[in-house]
């Protein structure tokens, strides 16, 4: 701790975003930086407390006091280290991770200014690049060969732990670049996909070998033997995420101009690295009213992203209530992360959000999207226990629109019954969740893949 009163004389700082009006006419990343001398300013007010809830609340157990202390002494290179030591990829944790261990900061109960630690994190990546302080480790093989499959945060956590263990690492993706949700899900407003082929690139040069458009059949992972009849492959990770979203199945559902989040984010994303499109299989939302339902972060992201396509308007709808206005959230307190209300960048950037109204009809003419209709209901708690009822409350009405997306979330995939040398990880094992959530989990599984390979 080398400064113990910053945080009683410095507040906290964001770096903030680019300006409205210029932001929304590209997909450069929204989020301005601090220079480093107001950076290593906002790493002093880390408190090093004796109980660091921060490390409690990570799911990769970071140590935000010992490498914001080094970041303050202007130690960037230790620092890094430190960050690295626990976090694979702090430069995407850095960019697009809730922070949950902001929320759990001390100096977030006490004054509601937690330490920028997400900020800090991204800061002092971006300088080991920079610097050079990131280097290429060729690790001693131990014989054994893996195979991950998918290139999704999880699968690239749990490939690049098993290759520093020693072992010969495949990963196979059945889409034509890696990254999974980082680089088909997240725009690039908010992570510039050079940030992916950044990493993999080292990745690549530390002997992981990536097969892509290569899909592979999770019912039949057979090891084979090659010519000296040895198995190609000891042990399996299956990191596939969770591929199949939450469908909406309400009457007019067939209707041209309902898409799911995804077809909007990963075409656009597609576009922008130079893949191109038909006309009639484009998926835009220019000069069109846009309704997004569903009001979660990919629900934000589909708003961004139809702003910078020339939408008409958009509206974003939820089922559920409207969230508290923090900063807290009296029924889930500190340390936990509070469900209070989350205005984003693309938020700003403008919508009509409304809260508690549920999908009735998709309406059309000529097979064509028009509008939906839609209701406001309410919740009341359920006699019987378990997730509430909900009660019709206002009158039906429609909501002009002319392209729908649904937002609603992924489907938990099912897997068959896997041989003991197949181990899944990520989303595909837990359920959509924080691309924080699954590094932990890819790291964990690596663990397990080398216990289970050394018995």
């Amino acid at each position: 701790m080398g400064k113990y009163n910053a945080f009683l004389e410095i507040h906290r700082k964001e770096a903030g975003y680019r300006p409205l009006h210029d932001r929304v006419h590209d997909f450069g990343e929204v989020e301005q930086t601090l220079n480093s001398g107001n950076r290593r300013l906002q790493a002093s007010r880390c408190m090093d407390c004796g109980v660091p809830f921060c490390h409690w609340a990570c799911p990769l157990g970071n140590k935000p006091p010992e490498w914001n202390d080094a970041l303050y002494r202007g130690e960037w290179e230790k620092a890094y280290r430190l960050l690295n030591a626990t976090n694979p990829f702090p430069e995407f944790t850095g960019r697009i991770c809730p922070a949950l261990c902001e929320k759990a900061c001390v100096l977030n109960l006490v004054e509601h200014e937690p330490t920028t630690n997400r900020e800090n994190e991204a800061a002092i990546t971006e300088m080991a690049f920079q610097e050079n302080y990131v280097h290429v480790e060729t690790p001693h093989r131990n014989g054994r060969r893996v195979a991950v499959i998918g290139a999704g945060p999880a699968g690239l956590a749990a490939a690049n732990d098993l290759n520093h263990l020693g072992y010969e690492v495949t990963v196979y993706e059945k889409n034509e670049a890696p990254g999974g949700l980082l680089r088909y899900g997240i725009p690039n407003f908010k992570l510039n996909k050079a940030v992916i082929d950044r990493r993999i690139r080292l990745l690549e040069a530390e002997g992981i070998t990536f097969h892509f458009g290569a899909a592979m059949d999770l019912a039949n992972l057979v090891a084979p033997a090659n010519e000296e009849g040895e198995k190609a492959f000891d042990a399996y990770v299956v990191a596939t995420g969770t591929p199949v979203a939450r469908d909406l199945k309400a009457p007019g559902r067939e209707l041209k101009g309902i898409y799911f989040a995804l077809d909007l984010l990963s075409q656009q994303n597609r576009i922008l690295a130079g893949m191109e499109f038909k006309k009639d299989q484009l998926v835009n939302a220019k000069g069109k009213d846009v309704l997004v339902i569903g009001g979660g972060d990919t629900g934000s992201d589909c708003i961004g992203t139809a702003h910078r396509q020339d939408c008409k308007s958009v509206t974003q709808i939820e089922i559920m209530p409207n969230p508290p206005v923090g900063p807290e959230d009296p029924k889930n307190p500190w340390p936990n992360y509070p469900r209070t209300l989350k205005t984003t960048s693309s938020h700003e950037e403008g919508c009509t959000r409304r809260w508690n109204i549920n999908t009735l009809e998709f309406l059309g003419k000529d097979g064509k999207l028009t509008g939906v209709k839609v209701q406001e209901i309410d919740w009341k708690p359920n006699p019987e226990g378990g997730r509430p009822l909900m009660v019709e409350k206002g009158k039906p009405e429609v909501i002009k629109a002319d392209m729908v997306l649904l937002a609603m979330g992924f489907l938990k995939p099912e897997h068959p019954q896997y041989a003991d040398n197949v181990f899944v990880c990520g989303d595909a094992a837990n359920g959509a969740s924080l691309v924080v959530r699954a590094l932990a989990s890819g790291r964990q599984t690596a663990r397990k893949v080398d216990a289970f390979l050394k018995q």
